[in-house]
């Protein structure tokens, strides 16, 4: 057993780990676009699938399943394993993927959507399913198994960290009767784990064990903030930022970053006071996506942790409030932005993508980031090389950054919260590890910026000692 890397080794795009089960078996574990410094212009499929009899999805994320249709293309027949919710979510980030990025050959994209399909098994969550192998080639005597289950990562809906056991039965001639003996081995992917305390799902549990784990590390060297800590801080960014009456621009990821919002939002202006300007706040949903995936959180209310669920039943609507308008059509979204150029109203607008690659935020940017009435208010990772890496960056200094093509002054105020992170933090990591009954004896260490790797390296080695080999993946 060897576990290759085909992405998310070099910063925290890309997503695709192959588990070398024996020479004529692979599983892979994600197939996630590269994004911001990491993109690629030629997405093909840079190493051999002949093996490959698998495919297992932690959850939706683009950087996690962008070249899924790329994978279909180079040939690949097997299943697609992921959770029931995942499941929902995956044509919808597929579709949008290949409008975005690919073609809007409507038939292209039907066929490719028809194809992806007929690959999906949607699997319970703690339920053992297993994965395809083929008998090991120069080996005949020695037999193996595996099998694989997805544990709830609260990264976003649906997403899973999952277990796999390879059971291999060795012919040992040596012993009377020529008995078998046999051997487990299990191997941890992390995918992306959830933040502790976060909006609407619930906080992920460290499995009983792990033999190998392999596990991001996007915020390996940092914490973030507590919830309350970090809802008063987004309550007093917001109060500032329209004081003025100017706009509040938040680019969020369509599952997951934009549900939590709308789940804070409709708590901060359900505990405002009648009188408070908190009522007559617009926040603005502007993305057909997102809208999609809200939808699909509504679906699956049975995943939300109990304080949404009693919310819920005190006949609250945390994902469909009031003061909430949600913007479909492109006609829409371009007279929205000239309604708020024109007059000045405050308002919230959450729109994709949450790094500013592309989508419609990037019009708002456009349009908005030289005012210096406007608030940006970044709650999630920027990757390297993104839009919003640069807007971070320069925005405090008053610098430029290009959209489109045109050099823009950035007059904005720039503000983050990493506490709104939907990824664990270091502490979170850790207790991932330390929670765990019988310790890795082997950790990889996957999913992250340099300082953050060698941060989570140094921390996981100070702590389990010895006894657990912990390196960065290559």
């Amino acid at each position: 057993m060897k576990i290759l890397h085909h992405g998310a080794v070099n910063g925290v795009t890309g997503s695709c780990h192959e588990l070398v089960i024996n020479n004529s078996t692979s599983i892979l574990i994600d197939c996630g676009l590269f994004q911001g410094e990491d993109s690629k212009t030629d997405l093909a499929i840079g190493f051999d699938i002949t093996n490959v009899t698998a495919l297992i999805v932690t959850h939706c994320h683009i950087d996690h399943v962008g070249r899924i249709p790329y994978l279909l293309a180079a040939g690949f027949k097997g299943p697609i394993y992921t959770t029931k919710a995942s499941a929902s979510l995956l044509p919808l980030v597929i579709e949008d993927a290949l409008k975005v990025g690919v073609t809007r050959d409507p038939k292209i994209i039907a066929a490719c959507l028809s194809l992806l399909a007929k690959r999906i098994v949607a699997v319970d969550f703690k339920t053992w399913f297993n994965l395809p192998i083929n008998p090991s080639v120069n080996n005949a005597e020695n037999t193996q198994t595996a099998k694989a289950r997805f544990q709830r990562a609260g990264h976003i809906l649906g997403s899973a960290y999952v277990e796999i056991d390879i059971l291999e039965n060795k012919s040992t001639k040596t012993t009377p009767n020529n008995t078998q003996g046999k051997s487990t081995h299990r191997v941890v992917f992390s995918g992306d784990l959830g933040a502790p305390y976060t909006p609407l799902l619930p906080t992920p549990k460290p499995p009983y064990k792990a033999d190998t784990l392999v596990i991001e590390s996007t915020y390996g060297d940092k914490n973030h903030q507590g919830r309350k800590e970090r809802t008063q801080t987004l309550k007093k960014v917001i109060e500032g930022a329209v004081a003025d009456n100017g706009v509040v621009l938040v680019p969020a990821f369509s599952i997951g970053r934009t549900q939590e919002l709308l789940y804070e939002l409709e708590q901060l202006i359900h505990s405002a006071p009648k009188n408070s300007p908190w009522h007559s706040i617009h926040v603005i949903l502007d993305s057909p996506m997102a809208a999609n995936f809200t939808e699909q959180y509504r679906n699956f209310k049975h995943l939300w942790d109990a304080e949404a669920k009693r919310k819920v039943a005190k006949g609250r609507h945390p994902l469909d409030f009031k003061n909430l308008t949600t913007i479909d059509t492109h006609k829409e979204h371009v007279a929205i932005i000239n309604y708020l150029a024109t007059r000045q109203t405050p308002a919230i607008i959450l729109a994709a993508s949450g790094m500013c690659t592309g989508g419609r935020i990037v019009n708002y940017l456009a349009r908005f980031l030289s005012d210096k009435t406007t608030d940006i208010l970044f709650v999630g990772y920027q990757g390297r090389g993104t839009l919003g890496r640069d807007i971070q960056t320069y925005g405090p200094r008053n610098g430029y950054v290009f959209v489109n093509d045109t050099r823009i002054t950035i007059n904005a105020k720039v503000h983050t919260i990493s506490g709104y992170s939907a990824h664990a933090d270091q502490k979170g990591l850790i207790k991932f590890v330390t929670g765990m009954r019988k310790k890795p004896n082997h950790i990889k260490i996957v999913h992250g910026d340099d300082d953050a790797k060698n941060a989570l390296a140094n921390k996981y080695r100070e702590i389990l000692g010895e006894k657990t080999f912990v390196e960065i993946a290559k």
